[in-house]
């Protein structure tokens, strides 16, 4: 695939059924990795559906059962050039962390794979999250010449400073799903795709049916101390903006898209 292909695949859609459960599901075909028109189209759809009323509460999740996600997308970062460009399309990040912050509506995660970087910002900026047994994470962007600094606000604040530090440390290594559960990353995590989905049905149902106006007004008390990430995560953007563009990251980004 070439890396405009990869740089143009990829889509996010939703559906809303008769109880109000909005189903987000996006797409790529490298490992449902996140180039910057599917961040926008996240963004997006999580603004959208949380102005829309017939919505009541909305599940994230990813396509097929493998990866969750693969995080940015390599190609699109080899091929940035100036700091304009970088900080733009890590401002796709931050969009889609402060469309779920910002969103009214409760948003259920739900992780059947391995998750890297930017999938990990995802699952930590949902409100309640389930995996498999197979979801482990990792932040590789220190091995890549960067940083996990535009998702590193929305992970601290769900596993807290250390259990992040960690990852982000010992950026080569996977950490397992029942680790994640440990810190607080997932809510709980089940043997096969199927346990998951029935947990997840059950639990979207249940807030479908619970007072719209509690579940708002609760969602602004869990996200309190949050209300500077418009001004801090586009500081952060800046940061990896900048890195992305060393000889230090290229030569990295390209050592990695070889193996």
């Amino acid at each position: 695939m070439s890396t405009t292909d990869a740089i143009n695949q990829g889509d996010v859609n939703y559906s809303i059924n008769d109880n109000g459960i909005a189903t987000v599901i996006f797409n790529h075909p490298l490992s449902n990795s996140l180039p910057g028109r599917v961040l926008k189209k996240l963004a997006d759809t999580i603004t959208e559906l949380g102005e829309k009323e017939e919505a009541k509460v909305i599940v994230l999740k990813s396509e097929g059962d493998r990866a969750f996600c693969a995080g940015a997308s390599f190609d699109e970062l080899i091929s940035i050039k100036n700091l304009e460009v970088g900080k733009k399309f890590f401002m796709g990040f931050a969009n889609v962390i402060n469309a779920c912050r910002k969103c009214p509506k409760l948003i259920i995660g739900r992780v059947q794979g391995k998750t890297v970087g930017g999938g990990v910002g995802l699952a930590s900026a949902v409100d309640y999250c389930y995996a498999t047994k197979f979801s482990a994470v990792k932040l590789s962007e220190l091995a890549i010449g960067i940083g996990p600094f535009v998702v590193g606000p929305a992970v601290a604040r769900k596993i807290g400073d250390s259990a992040m530090s960690q990852l982000a440390i010992n950026a080569t290594e996977w950490e397992s799903a029942e680790w994640a559960k440990e810190k607080g990353l997932y809510a709980d995590i089940f043997d096969s795709i199927e346990e998951m989905d029935a947990a997840v049905d059950t639990l979207a149902n249940k807030l479908a049916t619970s007072n719209p106006e509690a579940m708002r007004l609760l969602k602004g008390i869990f996200w309190q101390g949050t209300e500077n990430w418009d001004t801090l995560l586009q500081e952060r953007a800046a940061m990896s903006g900048e890195l992305v563009l060393s000889e230090f990251t290229i030569n990295a980004i390209n050592a990695f898209k070889k193996k």
